[in-house]
């Protein structure tokens, strides 16, 4: 093909998650398409901004055309906070971290132990009033290790001690658990199609449950952990034996184990659910070129992180990828088994990683110049 031919032909797809801490999705897509055009200024680009389930959901939906809609809810230290949801048609766009997700503590303060989901169960409640019939639901980034018992609480089910009293808000409290009577629930909840889109599929307890591989993350100490654990396994005990180990129950503190054992929610992985909800197969089928990336290109990337997703749907596809990246923590073998043929690391520009986080944007724009001179010119 000529430099002329490709430069007509070539219609490229980015196709990224966020730079936490530094972009969003959003602005990851306007960086990429701003350098691959100092390059070659009438370049065919497309952008779809995707998340795997966890924080920047929403705002990939929104992107994707979807409405925003707010809602005020309990926010996971019991105090009230504004959380975003999406809708279009009759699918409503949920994502726990916008009501219960680390986001919402102070800076240093953490609750462990107390916080709860309760806001999470009143923004589905939103979704349900906005007329929504299908809900994904997003899980992840999470300040919480309730086993969604919170969220539960606010859609209508009673969580009782032995004295017939209402057991506190948090895990812990989880231990005095008597009696779960969900008899209460919504009823809207039963006529719905509920996806728990999650981008881990670990079980609620034991060593690989929500409190061993993620409490620490929510300040919890040693300590906390085992009083976690402990509580868990007996509120699984309660609601329904034998359904702690089922895969998600784990996600976000617990919260996937309510949505999927009270609430009848289905688990996907969460990028395969955004790349379905964005309209990513058509794109797709447009795009001579994918770009896909996050912050960080590691081993998580490849456990159903949003590039892992892109660049396997593009490889079924026929159609090549390459990643932009913070940092790559790969090395090219692993990038070959995911699809990706290459990768344009931000550190491989500015090796400081301070200068490169408040840099990101100028720097992401070089490494898409590059991509452009690389694979197109």
């Amino acid at each position: 093909m000529t430099d002329g031919a490709a430069k007509k032909t070539a219609h490229v797809l980015v196709a990224a998650d966020k730079f936490k801490g530094s972009l969003t999705a959003v602005q990851v897509a306007e960086r990429v398409t701003a350098g691959l055009r100092r390059v070659l200024p009438d370049l065919g680009v497309e952008t779809l901004p995707v998340a795997d389930g966890g924080d920047g959901t929403v705002a990939a939906a929104v992107a994707a055309g979807f409405e925003r809609r707010e809602a005020r809810v309990t926010g996971p230290l019991g105090t009230p906070v504004t959380a975003a949801y999406a809708v279009r048609g009759s699918t409503a766009v949920v994502e726990m971290a916008e009501a219960s997700g680390l986001q919402h503590l102070p800076a240093g303060e953490f609750a462990p132990l107390t916080a709860t989901t309760y806001g999470s169960g009143e923004l589905l409640a939103a979704a349900l009033d906005a007329g929504a019939r299908t809900i994904v639901f997003g899980v992840g980034g999470s300040a919480t290790t309730d086993g969604g018992a919170g969220m539960l609480s606010a859609l209508g089910a009673r969580f009782l001690d032995g004295d017939g009293t209402p057991v506190r808000p948090g895990g812990a409290a989880l231990a005095a658990l008597a009696q779960a009577d969900l008899t209460g629930l919504d009823p809207r909840l039963a006529d719905i199609d509920l996806i728990l889109a999650s981008d881990v599929d670990n079980p609620l307890t034991g060593p690989t449950g929500a409190p061993e591989v993620y409490g620490r993350q929510k300040g919890a100490t040693e300590d906390d952990i085992a009083v976690l654990d402990a509580a868990l396994r007996h509120y699984a005990s309660v609601l329904g034996p034998g359904t702690a180990e089922l895969p998600g129950a784990g996600a976000a503190g617990g919260i996937g184990y309510g949505a999927l054992v009270a609430l009848g929610a289905r688990f996907r992985p969460g990028i395969e659910v955004m790349l379905d909800v964005l309209g990513f197969a058509p794109a797709l089928a447009r795009a001579t070129l994918v770009v896909t990336g996050e912050g960080s290109l590691d081993e998580q990337t490849l456990h159903g992180k949003a590039p892992a997703g892109v660049a396997s749907a593009a490889r079924t596809a026929g159609v090549e990828v390459v990643a932009v990246c913070g940092r790559l923590a790969l090395p090219r073998e692993a990038l070959d088994r995911a699809g990706i043929r290459g990768a344009y690391a931000l550190t491989d520009l500015e090796p400081d990683p301070a200068v490169c986080m408040a840099q990101a944007g100028p720097l992401l724009e070089r490494a898409a110049e590059a991509i452009a001179r690389d694979l197109l010119v």
